[in-house]
């Protein structure tokens, strides 16, 4: 029985077999799979597809060290923490180490030359009372782009694209990103569409910072990216403006579509502390499992104080959340 197998399988084969970074490799071989007819003219390269899953998925992770692997790129990857994580990406002295290094507790090398930073570096930034991973990593040009970038954008929950508003060069610098990243099939897009076309090709959620909006020239800078990039959300930000890092954070939090909710005990008084993170649209029984998967399964009803809501009233576990919510859980 043929395979029947379509052109676009066909040029995402041939994209897979040329790919050497064991990330892109592993996701390429997933969309392969998805993509692929399952009859049963092809359950035979749906097996092989599968082993070469099994494999790379153990090379990623670790368990593949063996004699004559090929050494994972340790910077392909980073483990996410907190509430989300947030990627930086810019153009050489667009200032995105400065950036992280006023929000986090995270210290890059900074400087006034380019390519200071040399690896992704990573920092925690706290928001009331939740924390942000914000993802530092090198510039990007016309002439390079590190290897691995592609795959922490995928990564990532959201993106900050960097730009140096007070540099006559933003636009070209903009363009440069765009076009370096789209190669790679990654677009840094005002929204991810609910439905693409070509599935090897991602979208993300991209937030931009204008950049030293206080330098010289960055208020002509910050009108220009405005009227550039009407879809976008656009925050502009210095070092020298404690309150634009403030809210940037906060445009950040409300990008992730995310909501803190707070869990209290029985005639005691809620602590607005380590709230349980839930995407918008979350129920009762979501939060449960959020904290245990037992939880959810001995849940009895559950009390909820909040926004719009008769304090304290009894609720189902398909209630519908919403940020800072307080529930206290019956069993």
């Amino acid at each position: 029985m043929p395979a029947n197998l379509t052109p676009q399988y066909y040029k995402l084969e041939k994209e897979f077999k040329a790919e050497r970074d064991p990330f892109e490799k592993l996701r390429l071989a997933r969309e392969l799979l998805a993509i692929m007819p399952k009859h049963k003219g092809t359950d035979k390269l749906q097996a092989e597809l599968k082993a070469k899953i099994s494999k790379l998925k153990d090379q990623v992770e670790g368990g593949g060290a063996t004699h004559g692997a090929h050494r994972v790129d340790p910077f392909s990857h980073i483990d996410q923490e907190g509430a989300g994580q947030i990627i930086l990406i810019g153009a050489p002295n667009a200032g995105k180490s400065s950036i992280v290094d006023a929000v986090t507790h995270a210290h890059p090398e900074i400087a006034d030359y380019p390519f200071t930073t040399r690896e992704p570096h990573a920092g925690m930034a706290e928001w009331e009372t939740i924390q942000l991973q914000l993802i530092d990593t090198p510039p990007v040009s016309a002439e390079h782009m590190e290897h691995y970038i592609p795959n922490l954008v995928r990564q990532a929950d959201l993106v900050l694209l960097v730009l140096d508003v007070s540099s006559p060069d933003w636009a070209t610098h903009l363009l440069e990103i765009r076009e370096r990243l789209e190669a790679r099939r990654v677009i840094l897009s005002d929204h991810e569409p609910d439905e693409v076309e070509d599935t090897s090709v991602m979208y993300k959620r991209t937030i931009v910072a204008a950049h030293k909006y206080l330098d010289e020239g960055g208020a002509q800078g910050l009108a220009d990216v405005q009227n550039t990039m009407p879809d976008y959300t656009i925050v502009p930000t210095s070092v020298l403006d404690d309150s634009s890092m403030t809210s940037l954070l906060s445009t950040f939090f409300g990008a992730l579509n995310i909501m803190r909710i707070y869990t209290k005990r029985a005639g005691q008084p809620a602590e607005f502390r380590n709230p349980v993170i839930l995407p918008a649209g979350a129920t009762v029984e979501d939060a449960a499992r959020g904290i245990h998967k037992d939880f959810a399964q001995k849940l009895q009803f559950a009390r909820v104080w909040g926004h719009s809501k008769v304090e304290g009233q009894r609720v189902k576990n398909t209630f519908v959340l919403t940020d800072r919510d307080v529930i206290e859980f019956h069993m």
